[in-house]
């Protein structure tokens, strides 16, 4: 069982959405700047930052430039903020090793600081139209039901994910660029976990989990993503006091967010440990780079 490849770029062509990200004006450091702010956030919520972003620091040496408490303020409400550390540190590398420009292979992007596996190689797609297997939950899900006719694709196996995919990835480099991004927007919009719209779905016919008569599936149940009352929302909180204001804060204005003292203090001391907070001579905190 594969996917046919050429019916998933026609479909793609006529009902993929219209991401600033996706024009073809759009550079690899554009490109990776998406693919950095989309890891477990929604499209919607990275749009409008992605767009301040690009208008503020439209080339990897602009961003560079710019202080780490800068880039986490304008960060904002994205979550997981390491991600923006992160992608400061591959915009220095960048500009100082690659003259500026996002590397357009695989192996050029792993060694930038930062930027992992998947990141390396949706880069490369998406931004060059290079051939290399991305595989994403959503990629994950629509291998598991079309070919393997599994309900949902359990745990990950980078080996065994990135082999399912690399097995129908077209040859030549466009093609396959286009089917990445195709078999990707088909989980996100129709073969979504919750509510799949198999009537929607161009290779329903083909599809082995509905030629099995679409059984639930039966592995091993996916952790449920919590956030109230967790260390992250902790953590989230002080961050933003200190996003709030320019000035550096007392202790006394950050023990306001969670009133148990223990979990409070540890979520700051792993801000500290994180590189996301700095604490200052006079014993007050602030963004790094800041004071």
């Amino acid at each position: 069982m594969s996917i046919d490849a050429d019916t998933l770029i026609d479909w793609f062509a006529e009902h993929g959405r219209d991401l600033p990200w996706r024009e073809p004006t759009c550079t690899g450091w554009g490109v990776l700047v998406s693919e950095i702010m989309l890891q477990q956030t929604p499209v919607a919520r990275v749009q409008p930052i992605w767009l301040d972003w690009l208008n503020r620091w439209p080339r990897p040496s602009a961003l560079a430039a710019a202080s780490q408490g800068e880039v986490l303020r304008a960060w904002g409400k994205l979550g997981y903020p390491r991600r923006a550390l992160r992608l400061h540190a591959a915009a220095d590398a960048i500009a100082r090793e690659h003259d500026d420009v996002v590397p357009d292979d695989v192996d050029t992007l792993l060694a930038l600081p930062g930027i992992g596996a998947y990141t390396a190689r949706a880069v490369a797609t998406f931004a060059y139209g290079r051939r290399a297997p991305v595989v994403d939950t959503n990629v994950r899900r629509v291998v598991a039901r079309a070919v393997h006719g599994a309900g949902d694709a359990g745990p990950p196996s980078n080996t065994r994910d990135m082999a399912d995919v690399e097995a129908f990835l077209p040859e030549q480099d466009a093609e396959a660029a286009k089917f990445s991004a195709a078999v990707m927007e088909l989980g996100a919009l129709v073969c979504t976990a919750r509510s799949p719209q198999c009537a929607d779905c161009p290779i329903f016919a083909d599809c082995a989990w509905q030629r099995a008569g679409k059984p639930a599936y039966a592995g091993k149940a996916k952790p449920a993503q919590k956030f109230a009352g967790t260390d992250r929302q902790i953590r989230g909180r002080l961050l933003d006091v200190l996003r709030a204001t320019p000035e550096a804060v007392s202790k006394a204005q950050l023990d306001v967010v969670w009133s148990e003292a223990g979990r409070r203090d540890r979520c700051l001391d792993s801000l500290l440990a994180d590189g996301l907070v700095e604490q200052i001579e006079d014993g007050r905190f602030a963004l790094p780079g800041e004071h």
